[in-house]
């Protein structure tokens, strides 16, 4: 019984949509920058997979922020935010002058984890399901393995040779365990992206 208790505790469904959900695209490849000295910041993703674009949107726009898709200098697909007030506080908490950091004591909850997984989550060849990490910031990669750890999903870290970098949940009852915590998937996204495709969570 306690197991349930914490399921609904944790899970993407048992609160309201906040600005700081947006942090768990920077458990993925999204970045956050700050405009100079100002008191601005934008949030952007670069993306390889322009189907997640549209859930993406959505997620934000649930939380009173617009995007907009646009190129990097690379000419990758990008969708950022504005330069904006209201995401200052989230680029103090996870960037350390210009490096990229877990900021200190964060901890997971399925609403964090459901924009994670719209942002880099996909099943595996070996019936697992990764959730992508950042390949720019490797200081990341520990943290944030320890912190999914704390929510009773153990992971396997794979590296840039193993289809990583990304975080690797395996077995029936952690991927239930998953797909209980981040919900069903929204009416934009890929329902093959989704930890359910896996365990036929209804």
């Amino acid at each position: 019984m306690l197991g349930v208790a914490q399921l609904s505790f944790f899970s993407a469904e048992a609160r309201d949509a906040r600005l700081d959900d947006l942090a768990g695209l920077l458990c993925g490849p999204a970045q956050v920058v700050r405009f100079g000295a100002s008191d601005t910041a934008r949030l952007s993703i670069v993306l390889t997979d322009l189907s997640r674009v549209p859930a993406l949107t959505a997620a934000a726009a649930a939380r009173g922020v617009v995007t907009e898709l646009a190129h990097s200098e690379s000419g990758s697909p990008v969708l950022r935010t504005a330069f904006r007030n209201d995401l200052v506080e989230l680029a103090g908490q996870w960037c350390r002058g210009a490096v990229k950091g877990v900021p200190e004591g964060f901890a997971l909850d399925g609403a964090l984890l459901h924009m994670w997984v719209l942002a880099a989550g996909v099943p595996d060849r070996r019936s697992g399901y990764l959730l992508g990490l950042d390949p720019h910031a490797p200081q990341t990669h520990v943290p944030l393995a320890d912190a999914i750890t704390r929510l009773g999903l153990q992971v396997l870290r794979l590296g840039p040779r193993g289809a990583g970098p990304a975080l690797r949940i395996s077995g029936a009852r952690r991927l239930r365990r998953l797909a209980e915590l981040v919900g069903p998937p929204p009416e934009s996204a890929p329902v093959e992206h989704w930890p359910r495709a896996l365990v036929g969570v209804g």
